[in-house]
């Protein structure tokens, strides 16, 4: 679905794009970006990566995301800071931006770490949009569900009305209003992605799919925010992946597309899931619900289905046996 000001078409901005191409990934060392970098080469693609290595969690999981795509010889990564990286000069000639680079989280979004949220969200993502927007080359970046909030609406659908309750989901829904500013004045061809909960294989340490993996695979308790029946509608990695690119070539300029893998589950259920999937009992404590934390979310992905074709192909079951089993791999670093 298109929302917001539409820039002007100049012609192959509306077409089916090539399969095969060079393309720019911010973020390339995190959870869905090193996963996206991988499915690239897989095709034969050429990817320039960029990452800064942020704090939010630690860096020897992000440089483990990197080892399957170094040895790759179609693959450069450069370590560098968007804000003052020469991104005109990366872009330039590239076939497209994958920008998913950013400060994740909503617990950590309020106070005074705040000031990091709009310089890695805000900041970064504008200089990505000028360096696109002069290149004439696509972006397809990564929003999220959290710009709707509470949603007065189940499933909710890319029109529904925005209202975020975490700072972390205002720099996001600013993130779409910026894109919309820059498609208006200077006719960026932009897509953004509202991913819902994203989970799998080397999924931030901080989410509770993989919390709980990792609780069951080598002990440890595992702490529930509040009384366990929020529920979220979560999408397998590689779904996710493969929605992503099939917008970047085909998907419809200036639209903002629900990725969600219908999968609307509790925490609780989730917690019997994985602990039906791995024959063990999980350690659960259940402590205060957190501050910015949306009660439900479920996606209407009737759009990215119209648009591009694309349906999750995940099971819930099969996706967290596939996170359930890489946790408990001995070559899975332990931080």
């Amino acid at each position: 679905m298109t929302t917001g000001p539409q820039p002007p078409s100049n012609g192959d901005h509306e077409a089916t794009r090539p399969g095969v191409g060079r393309w720019v990934v911010t973020g390339c060392a995190g959870f869905i970006g090193s996963h996206l970098a991988q499915a690239l080469l897989a095709r034969g693609d050429d990817v320039v990566g960029i990452d800064v290595f942020t704090d939010y969690y630690p860096r020897e999981l992000k440089e483990g995301n990197l080892q399957g795509l170094l040895s790759n010889p179609r693959f450069v990564f450069l370590e560098a800071d968007l804000v003052d990286a020469p991104l005109a000069s990366l872009i330039a000639g590239t076939d497209g931006v994958f920008h998913l680079a950013a400060q994740p989280g909503v617990r950590g979004s309020w106070g005074r770490t705040f000031s990091v949220y709009v310089r890695d969200n805000l900041l970064a993502t504008q200089r990505v949009f000028e360096a696109a927007s002069g290149s004439g080359v696509r972006v397809v970046f990564a929003s999220s569900s959290s710009v709707y909030g509470n949603a007065p609406d189940y499933p909710t659908r890319e029109d529904s009305e925005l209202r975020p309750v975490s700072p972390y989901g205002v720099t996001k829904l600013t993130c779409e209003q910026l894109a919309s500013a820059y498609a208006e004045g200077t006719g960026l061809d932009y897509i953004g992605m509202r991913y819902f909960t994203v989970y799998g294989p080397r999924q931030r340490p901080d989410m509770a799919a993989e919390r709980i993996a990792t609780a069951l695979a080598r002990g440890g308790r595992f702490e529930v925010y509040g009384n366990g029946e929020q529920s979220r509608d979560v999408t397998y990695v590689d779904d996710a992946v493969t929605a992503t690119i099939a917008v970047m070539e085909a998907g419809r300029t200036g639209s903002l597309y629900n990725v969600g893998g219908g999968s609307e589950t509790s925490l609780r259920e989730m917690i019997e899931l994985c602990q039906k999937i791995s024959g063990r009992e999980l350690d659960v404590h259940y402590g205060a619900a957190a501050t910015g934390d949306v009660r439900r979310t479920a996606a209407d992905c009737s759009a990215i289905r119209a648009d591009v074709g694309w349906l999750p192909q995940t099971s819930l079951e099969d996706g967290l046996t596939s996170q359930l089993a890489w946790a408990a791999s001995p070559s899975t670093p332990v931080i």
